[in-house]
């Protein structure tokens, strides 16, 4: 975890109590709500259907059991108990007051956390791997560079006017668990020829109404060079992306409009222009990387008795290894996934009582250290081989012992027009049918990875413009229906997904899911994957499948 020093403790305090002013302003009517929107917007205050929702933003995923036990604080006593956890790895508390948001925002800054560029046209909070640090694929620590982003990008001056949302994922493993081609901006850490650190530059990527993947423009930057480099591609952003119309505002549009090797051209342009001097000195970059507390893993042998007899004496917690418990680089431990997915629950939320059990188990078990993901999971970076049978059985008496990571029911869906002001429909409860009919464990695993991903408008939120089965919310003629698309990745084999036909109304879609899936096990060769099938096969067979009837 990386450990704030005084300057950034001052900062947040200072947010909030300028906050608290403008709050108390807005409440007497001394500004008007337009005069107040940017404001609260500044601060990942949204106004949405039913009330107040407050965007906090976890650094790059990345938590500390104090701070996901604020964030229960926060559920149990400002909200209704629960907390969502998005795909940009922050929590939202979607029934806020806005006289307790000050109280709220105070309540953060004491365990050094905040809502500040969680919204508004500004480099929002930097996505990265949740099992960085514990991976042996990774390069490098991912978060290092992130936090190095974090506090480039917090409140710059140049660019806390974007022409919209910047969004950029970090990731250093060969496996993808990021989407970074889905943002404006992915950084793949990674080494040349002659050993180098650095990285692949990816811009122009994104989803919402026009979705594109982002292209390479840079194949290998010098690491020394990132920030120089970043501020020149927003330089370029700023200068030429589109004020004018809002859809056509995001980076993406930019780098699709001149072409990835006319933009990659002007920023090396702008980027000779602004020098080495903007770089990071190689001083700040190594207090960055030492306020990152190290480990302290423990000396193990890489095998455990205790895993190993739990394995075969306890089919559900043999299960749970097959799917949430994931290689770690140091002997003798291992990297433990909780869905936040159980059937009939909301994708993504946890109660207090549920984020007050993973923090006690990741003081216990996990060395402190918790990661979100960019899937609405928690993960448990860091835990010993002999402890995992008693973190499975606690995270089963709270509800949190689902073992489906990446199967068919570890759904991502966005909140929807359950609560959300600018979606066309439901996602929660199209996902929660979906898990309905899929929620026999044998089969999920035979059918093996399948991603679903849910958005209940054309913004996205829910990525189903990179999910294996896309479902995207629609209405017509007010009521609500569901396209569905097929082929999407947000991995390291990333692709944009394909309309498979008309949209569906919301009872016929895990009809529609379940003959898609009867169709893939039918054509499935050896250990495809759905993604990979629907790629050799190609769209016709799924196609007929779901509309023959219509015929």
């Amino acid at each position: 975890m990386y450990s704030y020093d005084i300057i950034d403790q001052e900062f947040l305090e200072d947010r909030a109590a300028e906050f608290r002013g403008q709050v108390v302003a807005r409440l007497a009517g001394d500004i008007t709500e337009d005069q107040f929107k940017p404001l609260r917007l500044m601060n990942g205050l949204y106004l949405q259907l039913h009330a107040y929702m407050l965007r906090v933003a976890v650094p790059y995923g990345s938590l500390n059991p104090t701070q996901l036990r604020a964030f229960a604080h926060i559920a149990r006593t400002w909200d209704k108990g629960y907390g969502h956890f998005t795909t940009r790895q922050n929590i939202q508390f979607n029934w806020i007051k806005l006289g307790d948001t000050p109280d709220i925002l105070d309540h953060l800054a004491g365990v050094q956390m905040h809502a500040i560029q969680t919204s508004g046209n500004c480099i929002r909070n930097v996505t990265s791997d949740p099992y960085a640090g514990a991976t042996a694929q990774e390069v490098d620590d991912p978060r290092v560079w992130s936090e190095v982003l974090r506090q480039w990008s917090t409140l710059h001056p140049e660019f806390s006017y974007l022409p919209r949302k910047f969004k950029i994922a970090v990731t250093a493993s060969e496996t993808d668990r990021t989407a970074a081609r889905a943002h404006d901006i992915g950084l793949k850490v990674l080494r040349n020829a002659d050993g180098a650190l650095g990285f692949e530059v990816m811009v122009g990527g994104g989803q919402g109404r026009t979705p594109y993947l982002a292209p390479t423009i840079k194949p290998f930057l010098p690491a020394a060079r990132l920030i120089s480099y970043l501020e020149a591609v927003l330089r370029v952003y700023n200068r030429h992306g589109r004020r004018d119309n809002a859809y056509k505002a995001r980076i993406k549009i930019l780098v699709s409009s001149l072409g990835a090797e006319e933009f990659g051209r002007q920023v090396e342009e702008e980027w000779l222009k602004i020098g080495e001097g903007r770089d990071l000195p190689d001083t700040e970059l190594a207090r960055i990387r030492g306020s990152f507390l190290k480990v302290p893993f423990e000396t193990l042998p890489p095998k455990s008795d205790v895993f190993d007899a739990e394995q075969a004496s306890d089919r559900a917690f043999a299960r749970f290894v097959r799917n949430n418990v994931k290689a770690h680089k140091q002997p003798g431990y291992a990297i433990v996934e909780i869905s936040l997915k159980a059937p009939g629950a909301t994708p993504g939320d946890a109660s207090a009582e549920q984020m007050e059990a993973v923090a006690d188990l990741a003081e216990r078990y996990g060395l402190g250290d918790i990661r979100a993901t960019h899937e609405q999971n928690l993960v448990l970076p860091h835990v010993k081989l002999d402890d995992v049978p008693a973190v499975h059985r606690a995270l089963q008496s709270v509800g949190l012992a689902t073992s489906n990571i990446s199967l068919i029911s570890d759904i991502i869906a966005c909140p929807g027009l359950d609560y959300c002001a600018l979606a066309n429909a439901r996602a929660i409860p199209v996902a929660q049918s979906i898990q309905d009919r899929f929620a026999d464990a044998d089969r999920a695993e035979d059918i093996g990875e399948l991603k679903i991903k849910i958005s209940g408008c054309i913004n996205a939120c829910g990525h189903h413009h990179v999910g294996h089965i896309g479902v995207l919310g629609v209405d017509k003629k007010g009521e609500e229906f569901y396209q569905l698309s097929l082929g999407g990745s947000g991995a390291e084999d990333a692709s944009l997904a394909s309309i498979l036909g008309p949209a569906l109304p919301a009872d016929k879609v895990a009809d529609a899911v379940d003959k898609l899936v009867e169709t893939y096990l039918g054509l499935r060769q050896k250990d495809e994957r759905f993604l990979d099938t629907f790629r050799r096969a190609g769209m016709a067979p799924f196609k007929e499948a779901v509309y023959a009837d219509a015929h």
